[in-house]
């Protein structure tokens, strides 16, 4: 990653924040209604367009 510029990294780095699962104590305390990621991201199909 050296050889890209710090505005992509911070990028890449929010979209790696953002694919993470739900932790199981959400689920639990919203009895089910929240039970998984709407935002969650496929790194082979769905492409961030993050241009540098």
């Amino acid at each position: 990653m050296g050889s890209k510029g710090l505005t992509k990294k911070m990028r890449l780095a929010k979209a790696a924040r953002k694919i993470k699962r739900i932790p199981a104590f959400v689920i639990i305390r919203t009895r089910r209604r929240v039970s998984f990621n709407r935002r969650k991201r496929d790194w082979r199909t769905d492409k961030l367009r993050i241009a540098d």
